[in-house]
């Protein structure tokens, strides 16, 4: 195995996509084999080279899975509070440290604890549902084949196409899946419901409806669901690719399955967790199902106490339309995290029990802020109890990163500094950066530049996100999101992410115009009213407005016009229809003073796009770029704030009751 490793090293930096194993991963390529075998019985045709049926006997699996890690294959942080831990360490003022930072998840870590997770169960299945693509810069930069790279560690049996597969069209799959058989690992692409388009890059070799392995003599059949109309609406597949109805698809190859003896079946599904409830229900014949899109956190309050948002019990068990029973799981999002779930079957294939739980995998280096700003770590017994605390519950471990795969990580980050500095447009004019108008936050421009109607930026920004979410009417961004202006000259990848360095993502919301003018005045109350920063100052697209901040709330917003995706005329907001407005999910989760945006992102009535702001912004360069059009001043008819009123009445555009000074 390590010559192979050392092989994939090479690969990565020398650009060749091919190395032979020498066996140590041995299992998983028998996986591989029964992948060509779904190959062959494409689409219907797979009955004919399913293997014969063995004879039945009760089986105990282990499924080892993950969903959704988007393109988020390095570890991230979380805060810990330690103040009540007595920790002997101080700061440097003599103070007790309060919180210290706590590395976990990432494919290093995550491909360790598949390893050592899978070497202690006999019946092993390793599965990712979906989403592997999209949302950081080593998506953008990379296209894909550092996803392929990571997942090829793991070295799944099979892997549920979701519906940002499809992000860079048919040919973008393509190229991944190209990568994700480019070793001796070879993982089926699963996708029983997707019927590739006649000039579609994807239309033979790639996709497959199921496949079937054998466990301890048993078959198992795995079957593949992408979530059909979000894919088709809200990605871009080719024209002609079709996506066909989950439950009737699915339904579909449970029958075949089953009609070749194979009576153990789970289904991967790209379909979102309370779907994934309702569609077990509506099935006769499926035993498990492994979900994702929905990003949800299953398990105890050993996640709510770290800060974390579980919505369910891990495993949900619910009964199919015949009574029968079928575990539901999901693995949260970002690489943070790996499910384990344990099913034990009788000698006809039903499901007798079903129980385990997500693992949170963390390093056992805890940094800290010292009291003069410099980052610290722990060191001695502090580290010791530390990890004792987070590891006492069973779904916290300890793991070390796989050499290997970190090793892989390092030459892809290293190919990342140089590649953050790809240019990908061109800005005709320098954009000048403020939150409210007339503010001089700017380091390019004087405060007059943006004293009638505020960032030239931040509009820009707001026109970007706006263009990249085309099911979206309008778009709406916090000042403060926006941290730098954009100088006139080349646009670089760096510049994106210096630009909009948080890691949120695009999110879109139905709402009623009424509830439109009341974010408008919430973000505006929050700095006027509420003490909050003035980042909260709202700018738009498709929407634009006059602001008087020397009103109070209710009435600071007049004068509301909507002009979907701009691409017709300015029209009086009608507070009774309803439109899909697009922002990030800090703002749409109440921060910043957006209460009325809390609402419906609270109740879950949201999509995420799962689109980090910085990569929409890239999107929308590289759009202008490919168009031979510059970035560059919006035209004063689409700034958000056409007329704005300080607090002390001045006028910003007539110089009425403004003091002379």
């Amino acid at each position: 195995m390590q010559s192979f490793k050392l092989c994939m090293l090479a690969a990565l930096s020398t650009g060749l996509i091919a190395c032979g194993g020498d066996g140590q991963r041995g299992p998983q390529g028998l996986q591989g084999e029964q992948g060509e075998q779904g190959l062959q019985g494409s689409q219907g045709e797979t009955g004919q080279q399913a293997p014969v049926a063995t004879e039945g006997k009760a089986l105990d699996l282990t499924i080892l899975h993950m969903n959704d890690h988007h393109s988020h294959i390095a570890a991230e942080t979380f805060s810990y509070d330690v103040s009540s831990l007595g920790l002997s360490t101080k700061l440097s003022d003599d103070s007790a440290i309060a919180s210290v930072s706590v590395t976990y998840g990432g494919f290093p870590l995550l491909v360790s604890l598949f390893d050592t997770l899978g070497t202690q169960s006999n019946n092993v299945l390793k599965l990712h549902s979906g989403d592997a693509l999209t949302g950081t810069l080593y998506y953008s930069l990379f296209k894909g084949r550092a996803d392929a790279e990571m997942m090829n560690q793991v070295c799944f049996d099979a892997f549920a196409l979701g519906n940002h597969e499809f992000d860079d069209g048919d040919s973008g799959l393509a190229n991944f899946l190209n990568s994700l058989n480019s070793t001796a690992c070879e993982t089926p692409a699963l996708a029983a419901n997707v019927v590739p388009g006649a000039t579609s890059a994807v239309k033979e070799g790639y996709l497959q409806p199921y496949t079937i392995v054998e466990r301890d003599g048993q078959q198992i059949g795995i079957i593949g669901i992408d979530i059909a109309g979000k894919t088709k609406n809200s990605s871009s597949p080719d024209a002609d690719t079709q996506f066909l109805d989950e439950t009737t698809t699915a339904q579909k190859y449970i029958d075949e399955l089953t009609a070749l003896g194979v009576n153990k079946i789970v289904l991967m599904t790209h379909y979102q967790y309370t779907s994934d409830l309702v569609l077990a229900a509506a099935l006769n014949g499926v035993d498990v199902i492994v979900g994702g899109d929905s990003h949800t956190l299953l398990g105890d309050s050993t996640f709510s106490d770290l800060g974390f948002n579980p919505v369910a019990d891990y495993p949900a068990v619910v009964a199919d339309s015949t009574g029968s029973t079928v575990c539901v799981v999901q693995a949260w999002e970002y690489a943070h995290m790996l499910g384990k779930l344990d099913v034990s079957f009788d000698a006809n294939g039903k499901v007798t029990a079903c129980s385990g739980h997500p693992y949170l995998p963390i390093s056992n280096t805890f940094k800290y802020k010292d009291s003069d700003g410099s980052t610290l770590s722990l060191k001695g017994n502090d580290v010791t109890h530390v990890a004792a605390k987070l590891t006492a519950e069973d779904e916290i471990v300890i793991a070390q990163e796989d050499a290997t795969t970190a090793a892989l990580l390092a030459v892809f980050d290293q190919d990342v500094d140089v590649l953050k500095q790809t240019v990908i447009g061109t800005n005709a004019t320098d954009l000048c950066l403020s939150r409210v108008p007339g503010d001089s936050r700017s380091s390019l421009c004087d405060s007059s530049a943006t004293y009638e109607r505020g960032s030239d930026i931040s509009n820009v920004v707001a026109k970007a996100f706006l263009k990249v979410s085309p099911t979206a009417d309008i778009a709406i961004q916090n000042g403060g999101g926006v941290r730098v202006d954009l100088a006139a000259g080349d646009v670089t990848i760096a510049d994106a992410f210096t630009l909009l360095p948080f890691s949120n993502t695009l999110v879109i919301l139905d709402m009623t115009g009424q509830q439109i003018i009341n974010v408008l005045e919430d973000a505006l109350a929050n700095f006027l009213d509420n003490g909050g920063s003035n980042g909260s100052y709202p700018y738009a697209s498709g929407l634009r407005y006059n602001v008087d901040a020397s009103q109070s709330k209710g009435s600071r917003i007049s004068n509301i016009e909507v002009n979907p995706q701009v691409d017709g005329d300015w029209v009086a907001l009608d507070t009774a229809a309803t439109y899909r407005v697009v922002t990030n999910n800090f703002i749409a989760s109440g921060q910043d003073g957006y209460d009325t945006f809390q609402e419906p992102y609270d109740a879950g009535e949201f999509e995420d796009t799962f689109t980090e702001y910085a990569q929409g912004f890239i999107d929308y360069v590289e759009d202008l770029t490919e168009a031979t059009q510059e970035v560059g001043k919006l035209p004063v008819s689409e700034y958000s704030t056409q007329l704005f009123i300080d607090t002390s009445g001045c006028n910003h555009t007539t110089g009425a009751g403004c003091e002379m000074k």
